[in-house]
């Protein structure tokens, strides 16, 4: 069995007779960042549901630190380390910043959700002002402090997918999923980002377009057409790839 952070193992699927992936596999090894290129509709945001939880492969299975999650719903996954964001943004509007992130917590207790939390004991106070010191922290990490009490709703794209990158690691996860992260996005937000995943020390796989920010960002590179894998390696290597210019870089 593989003791990869994330191993894809010859995954399907099939909508009708039209195969979005075709026998996909890779393995990504604990600590790296891994970036999925292609074109549009070479299928990679239909590997991201199936690594989340969200669609069942056809065939072939998933494995997430050597345990097989191939049945495993997508709640269970991500309560056991695997956070993932979104093409279309999907903050909690009606929410503040600081309540989206700390939503991300709530299920670990001290926010109200038990009968310890209503009734205030000592150990659910403590809980409760760890994940508040949390969500601080990562709300100064991404540039959202002083965005705290605002709500969701009210702000722009840029910043409402910091918020939701905020929430997807306020919790620490062995795997954070991001799909399209810089979309929306502007300069300094894309840097700053880039500065965020590089420093979060954890298995990270991200979608990308923006060829230049995966480059710079990712370790190893896996790139998608047409549902099946036509090339992987360094960004060095990938670049000059000439099935891949082909293909997608042009």
């Amino acid at each position: 069995m593989s003791t990869a952070a994330l191993a894809v193992e010859g995954v399907s699927v099939a909508f009708g007779g039209v195969k979005a992936l075709s026998e996909v596999s890779f393995e990504v090894p604990a600590g790296q960042r891994w970036g999925v290129i292609g074109p549009n509709g070479a299928g990679k945001t239909t590997l991201f549901d199936v690594i989340s939880g969200l669609r069942r492969p056809t065939a072939g299975r998933v494995l997430v630190g050597g345990r097989d999650v191939t049945g495993v719903p997508a709640v269970r996954r991500a309560r056991g380390g695997l956070r993932r964001t979104f093409q279309r943004t999907q903050v909690f509007g009606r929410l503040t910043v600081r309540d989206n992130v700390l939503a991300a917590l709530e299920w670990e207790g001290g926010g109200g959700g038990l009968p310890a939390d209503l009734v205030a004991w000592p150990s659910r106070r403590r809980l409760e002002s760890r994940r508040r010191e949390r969500a601080e922290e990562v709300l100064t990490r991404c540039g959202l402090a002083d965005l705290r009490d605002s709500y969701a709703a009210s702000l722009p794209v840029g910043q409402r997918r910091l918020v939701e990158l905020a929430r997807a690691i306020v919790a620490s996860p062995s795997l954070l999923l991001l799909d399209e992260p810089t979309s929306g996005l502007d300069a300094d937000q894309t840097a700053r980002l880039g500065e965020i995943v590089r420093g979060l020390g954890t298995t990270v796989l991200l979608v990308e377009h923006d060829v230049g920010f995966v480059m710079d960002t990712c370790d190893h590179l896996v790139v998608l057409d047409l549902g099946k894998v036509i090339a992987a390696g360094p960004p060095s290597v990938v670049r000059h790839d000439p099935v891949v210019r082909a293909a997608y870089l042009g």
